[in-house]
């Protein structure tokens, strides 16, 4: 990345709509409803979110999310969102998501996306994806990515996606709750956790967990700033300044919106510099040689 000429990183976005297959319409209903929870029924290409953000002069991670085994959806390829980054490598960088579920498999193709396509980071939904982040079904993936010394984003919290359908979706809230991200701090200490989003119901627990394990992260995407728990900010703005990250969840949110509430929520003028940017150059080790 050209740090000097980007104003923020934002580490939480997502690939909505491949450039190279076809849409699958299975997921629709998925979309529908968190189309009307978010308010929002944006869903760029990938081509189309880079060049957004690079108008912007915001760097960007972006990830798709594979629910294939739980949904039963067509996930984006990884290689796509990896092959994006290689060509934008000034200002994106690329993380995998591979669906727990396919254990081994899914551990060969996590080191194959690092060694052969840069991928710089993996990303998890257990509720999307039915798992409990301590089943260890998920070791053989977590023994790649702490292998490499690579950061996993966890969703964390309420989600969106499967809000106020019938059952909700089959989709189960209790596996983001971040309390269960505990455990796995504590068997994989090289593997960067960043628990994502403001964690409603479970914001205590997870500063509790970003407080005792040192190789936790919280990033600050899928709310506006302006509804950001009094706690969170609190703990952003003192013990855990070095822990806290700038992510939107675009497209559901834009960092335009999200920018503009960050400046009037309460965050102290020395921290946000480390927000917006240098805590994630210190995650992503962009500071360090290639």
């Amino acid at each position: 990345m050209n740090l000097n000429e980007l104003v923020a990183i934002d580490t939480h976005t997502h690939a909505e709509v491949s450039c190279c297959q076809p849409k699958d319409p299975y997921f629709e209903p998925y979309e529908r409803a968190a189309d009307k929870y978010f308010k929002n029924a944006n869903r760029p290409t990938i081509a189309e979110t880079i060049a957004y953000y690079r108008e912007r002069k915001i760097g960007l991670v972006m990830f798709s999310v594979d629910s294939e085994s739980h949904i039963g959806n067509r996930r984006i390829p990884n290689e796509e969102v990896a092959e994006a980054a290689q060509q934008n490598s000034d200002m994106m960088i690329a993380f995998a998501s591979i669906d727990p579920h396919k254990g081994r498999m899914g551990a060969r193709e996590a080191r194959k996306l690092i060694e052969d396509y840069g991928v710089k980071g993996f990303k998890f939904h257990p509720t999307v994806q039915g798992f409990n982040p301590q089943d260890r079904m998920a070791w053989p993936l977590y023994e790649v990515i702490a292998e490499y010394q690579l950061p996993a984003i966890f969703h964390s919290g309420h989600s969106g996606i499967g809000s106020g359908m019938r059952g909700g979706g089959g989709l189960r809230l209790e596996t983001s709750n971040p309390m269960l991200l505990d455990g796995v701090a504590v068997d994989f200490p090289d593997m960067q956790i960043v628990i994502a989003h403001p964690s409603w119901p479970w914001q205590d627990e997870a500063l509790s967990v970003c407080l005792h394990k040192p190789n936790v992260w919280i990033d600050l995407s899928g709310w506006s700033p302006k509804y950001f728990p009094p706690q969170l900010v609190q703990y952003a703005n003192t013990l855990l300044r070095d822990r806290i990250l700038f992510g939107s969840d675009f497209p559901l949110i834009a960092p335009d919106r999200w920018l503009e509430d960050f400046e009037q929520a309460g965050f102290k003028d020395s921290v946000k510099p480390l927000i917006l940017k240098q805590n994630a150059i210190r995650l992503l080790k962009l500071d360090q040689p290639a």
